[in-house]
């Protein structure tokens, strides 16, 4: 059963960009013979590293999307790690991911939002404001008939 996975590793530095090709080429090549299919393949660059992996403090990145099988992605880490030019890699199983993004998705789109619906106008308003324009009225009213001395 063929999955979806992000393949990411670091190459050395120091390596000439005719030879990261060459490796490149060697890793999808054990794709394909392995039966698996090779999406795209994206050199991301020379990126500084956020700790020293192997003495180097850069490296340069390279991402392989693939559809395989586990034996096939256990084949091509295993070539990862006995490469002496790749310093770091990392593989991640995509379809999993993409089932729990769609997931909460779908969760968010059940929920009412808030900010969409109108918002309702307080009936109380106007019946304060008429009584505001009563009070001073009444106090009007107590303070004429208020004896004058007191």
């Amino acid at each position: 059963m063929d999955r979806f996975y992000e393949v990411m590793f670091i190459v050395r530095p120091d390596i000439e960009d005719a030879d990261l090709d060459k490796l490149i080429a060697g890793f999808e090549q054990t794709i394909t013979h392995g039966g698996g299919t090779l999406r795209s393949t994206e050199k991301l660059g020379r990126r500084k590293l956020a700790y020293t992996v192997r003495k180097f403090n850069d490296g340069n990145y390279v991402l392989l999307t693939i559809d395989a099988d586990g034996k096939l992605v256990h084949e091509l880490e295993r070539r990862l790690r006995v490469s002496e030019p790749v310093i770091k890699f990392i593989t991640v199983r995509m379809d999993e991911e993409q089932k729990r993004i769609d997931k909460i998705k779908a969760i968010r789109a059940t929920r009412k939002k808030l900010s969409a619906q109108p918002t309702a106008v307080p009936v109380a308003a106007p019946v304060e404001a008429a009584n505001a324009v009563e009070a001073p009225v009444e106090i009007a009213e107590s303070i004429e008939t208020a004896p004058a001395n007191a």
